[in-house]
């Protein structure tokens, strides 16, 4: 069974239940035009159009056949969670979701959805993430800024969803999100090509420096897209704790304890990371459906010149193992 463990849906048919279910989102608005469909929270600018492949699946179940794919974990899509709304209602809203995604693929064969949770309060993304995993929700993906566009996963009033991540012992996948206040990123593709790296970096390397894997034991986590810049700037990283040993604890053991995906695209930089941190910690990823995520997903394993032990973990028994499948 070879198992992709980083894509996105948003189903037509949750899109479609919005409509009846409204009134219980005040916050939150479906724009559509023509077959064009946008969410906006707040009143804020919408987001960008939700795309077909996101919303439909007759392309994904292509794209699982051609790959030869027999299992996709996907996630939901970072533009929808809605972290930027009331906690109440972004619970609701992350209920919404999860229920939406589980009753698309209940029918579906090679699907798997894993939960979205409101990341703007702890305490209501522990309960929701609760609740997704007895629904058979084996995993959940979030996000880096869990105010929308600002504020960090090391915020003490996530303590909660860490603490109950860990107990139930299910993979959290950090996703990169979109935006940024710098200039530089907004032209040429760069927030996709560069900033979401970045993003990604900053994100899991304050974990790192606050002791999260040490102080929630079990806590699972999966540094998305290889974990960005952080497997080729750990010696940055530990030189800091040495430097500045009373602002932040070390973050190389803890390192090793993170789990990452295989969306580096060149052979040579993934057996980097198989050398780094051990082909035990790597999983299979493609980012489906965005441009910028790996149409070949297999190839970049099949090519790294590693062992057929070593592939098998990655494409298979990783995550067979992480997410209890």
């Amino acid at each position: 069974m070879i198992i992709d463990t980083h894509a996105h849906m948003l189903p037509q048919s949750t899109l479609n239940e919005f409509k009846n279910q409204k009134k219980n989102f005040p916050s939150i608005e479906l724009l559509i035009k023509d077959d064009k469909f946008q969410l906006s929270f707040n009143k804020k600018a919408p987001t960008r159009p939700i795309m077909p492949k996101l919303r439909l699946f007759e392309a994904r179940q292509k794209f699982l056949s051609e790959t030869r794919i027999d299992l996709q974990l996907s996630g939901g899509w970072l533009d929808s969670f809605a972290y930027q709304i009331d906690p109440e209602e972004g619970a609701q809203w992350s209920r919404f979701l999860n229920e939406g995604m589980v009753a698309e693929c209940k029918n579906r064969e090679g699907i798997q959805p894993l939960a979205t949770v409101p990341l703007q309060s702890g305490k209501h993304a522990a309960a929701v993430l609760e609740e997704a995993v007895k629904m058979g929700m084996p995993g959940a993906m979030i996000g880096t800024q869990p105010k929308g566009d600002t504020g960090n996963l090391d915020d003490p009033d996530l303590d909660p969803f860490w603490e109950m991540a860990a107990k139930l012992r299910v993979p959290i996948i950090i996703h990169p999100m979109f935006g940024s206040d710098d200039n530089r990123l907004h032209d040429m593709q760069m927030m996709n090509a560069v900033g979401r790296v970045s993003d990604v970096s900053i994100a899991i390397s304050r974990l790192l420096f606050k002791g999260h894997l040490t102080r929630f034991q079990n806590l699972i986590i999966v540094a998305s897209t290889g974990g960005g810049a952080l497997p080729y700037m750990l010696g940055r990283l530990e030189r800091n704790y040495k430097a500045f040993p009373d602002l932040v604890v070390d973050p190389v053991e803890q390192f090793h304890e993170l789990y990452f995906d295989s969306i580096v695209f060149q052979p040579d930089i993934l057996q980097f990371l198989i050398q780094k941190v051990g082909a035990d910690r790597i999983m299979l990823g493609s980012d489906y459906p965005f441009p910028i995520g790996d149409q070949e997903p297999r190839k970049v394993i099949e090519m790294a010149n590693c062992s057929q032990e070593e592939a098998n973990l990655m494409l298979t028994e990783n995550a067979r193992k992480l997410f209890k499948v």
